[in-house]
């Protein structure tokens, strides 16, 4: 499994269709998710602050795995099957696995909910759909990491020319 870093959530432009970028950041691979409008809405509300009065669906679901005495150890990122993503939650509840099927997008809402979990993504499927920005600045130089806005600006560059179906097994 390989670990990846939540970049952010964007809109591809003109579909107005939204996408989850998580990056590799040994290679400055991406994996690039579409996924629905409520699900970004969680992660980028989440990711930008913000605590609705009370708990909506992924947060319920953060207390109820808590509240239940387990706790979320990895998202795996598993398969792509006719242009679907597949992810697992691993949790943890006194010493025994629990593995849940998940949608990524669910996975994720509930892993930045939990805190700092581990995304991870099957090392055979992400050398199948990883793609490469190019050009991307080496996070060594100057001693400073990758601009974040910069990679989602080049990201977004990348996405004007690619089609959902690019992603579909052929």
């Amino acid at each position: 499994m390989i670990p990846l870093e939540l970049v952010g959530v964007r809109v591809e432009l003109p579909a107005n269709q939204p996408i989850v970028l998580l990056r590799e950041p040994r290679s400055g691979r991406y994996l690039p998710i579409w996924i629905g409008g409520a699900e970004a809405m969680s992660i980028s509300a989440h990711l930008e602050g913000e605590v609705p009065p009370r708990p909506l669906t992924h947060q319920l679901l953060v207390d109820t795995v808590r509240a239940l005495g387990a706790d979320l150890e990895a998202v795996h990122l598993t398969d792509l099957r006719e242009g679907t993503f597949y992810a697992e939650l691993h949790l943890l509840q006194d010493g025994t696995d629990i593995v849940v099927s998940a949608r990524p997008s669910d996975a994720i809402a509930i892993a930045i909910r939990f805190g700092p979990v581990p995304i991870l993504v099957d090392d055979e499927l992400f050398e199948r759909v990883a793609i490469e920005l190019g050009d991307v600045e080496d996070e060594d130089d100057a001693g400073e990491g990758v601009d974040p806005e910069l990679e989602v600006e080049r990201f977004r560059e990348f996405l004007e020319d690619l089609d959902p179906d690019d992603f579909l097994e052929g």
